[in-house]
């Protein structure tokens, strides 16, 4: 799958910025699934509505198969520097590029601070293990560049079988418990930011950003 092409609509869409933002208050809670990473303290929050989510997804899957989480809330400042990395990385790849398609390029893998679900505690980065925890092959590592995993971090990139069949099983749970997933991460899903309300048709987001 080209690695500069996706027929998706990514974060620094203007269409995305241009959802309003209505948010509900609710808090950042703890979230009810395991860390992969077990000390990585921050990345477990997540809104409360999200957590509720997160169990029956959880709850969805088949039979020695566990949801377990990468990261959930990331605040402004980590976010930003994302975005910075990343975004040499892409510009260094793309000598040619404008700026705008600079920001399109870097927005496949980390989303502009003001529209980052994120900074909402509106997403997860999740996976899953077998019955011993075990992280199970996914067809690429998770948080893997387009770069690094040669566009198979992309949802419906070609994969093999057996990865395919957990990515199926993983969207099933995830989209059964509400949540939509961004295309070019299969690992990333999120519930009441604004991606979620465009994609959704969603009259505004119902989390905004969360500074602390």
């Amino acid at each position: 799958m080209p690695l500069t092409c996706i027929d998706a609509v990514l974060l620094s869409d203007p269409r995305v910025t241009a959802v309003p933002v209505a948010d509900c208050g609710e808090p950042l809670v703890v979230a009810p699934v395991p860390l992969l990473r077990p000390t990585h303290t921050p990345g477990a929050l997540v809104r409360a509505g999200v957590a509720r989510r997160l169990a029956g997804a959880a709850a969805a899957l088949p039979p020695g198969v566990h949801l377990v989480l990468a990261e959930g809330w990331r605040s402004p400042a980590a976010q930003a520097e994302i975005v910075t990395r990343y975004r040499a990385t892409v510009r260094a790849g793309h000598a040619d590029a404008d700026d705008h398609e600079v920001e399109r390029l870097t927005s496949r893998y980390v989303s502009p601070v003001a529209v980052a679900p994120h900074v909402a505690g509106a997403a997860v980065d999740v996976t899953l293990v077998d019955d011993a925890g075990r992280e199970l092959d996914l067809g690429c590592p998770l948080d893997a560049t387009p770069e690094e995993s040669e566009g198979r971090c992309f949802t419906d990139a070609p994969v093999p079988p057996t990865a395919r069949v957990l990515r199926t099983a993983l969207a099933e749970a995830m989209a059964g418990a509400g949540f939509v997933n961004y295309p070019t991460e299969w690992w990333h899903w999120s519930h009441g930011d604004r991606y979620w309300a465009l994609t959704t048709s969603q009259r505004a987001a119902v989390y905004g950003p969360v500074a602390a």
